[in-house]
């Protein structure tokens, strides 16, 4: 489990350059963190672009569901749809939790938290849920 997720962010050029960190994992869940860059913002402002947040939590799925499988670098799994709302400018680092909602035979589903230290304490940046295509015939 620990040697796929850690085997994938440094094989993956796009999500190195992002800057994205696999903090903890275990069966079903991960975290991952995106430290704040100004390279990643819209222009003009420090808002972290939305589509890096959805490439955050997009991965962090992939991630979630490879805690599930049992061959997680050999059997294919694909997100299927990805659903995210949007609740507060992305202005400082962020930190996504992933958690599996259902890891089936042939689809899986997770539910993402992304959230960000603000003044008034921690708050939620966006929630998500993403469904997978998963299959478990290659071991």
């Amino acid at each position: 489990m620990t040697d796929a997720n850690e085997w994938f962010l440094e094989n993956h050029d796009h999500l190195r350059d992002l800057g994205i960190e696999l903090e903890e994992q275990r069966e079903g869940y991960v975290r991952l963190t995106l430290p704040h860059d100004d390279r990643l913002t819209n222009p003009g402002s420090d808002v972290i672009q939305g589509g890096v947040l959805a490439t955050l939590i997009d991965h962090g799925a992939g991630a979630a569901i490879r805690t599930t499988l049992e061959a997680p670098r050999d059997q294919t799994h694909a997100s299927t749809e990805l659903n995210i709302s949007y609740l507060r400018p992305a202005t400082a680092d962020l930190t996504a939790e992933m958690t599996v909602v259902r890891s089936g035979r042939t689809r899986g589903v997770v539910e993402a938290e992304v959230t960000a230290e603000t003044p008034k304490g921690r708050k939620e940046i966006a929630v998500g849920r993403i469904s997978l295509f998963l299959d478990r015939t290659r071991q």
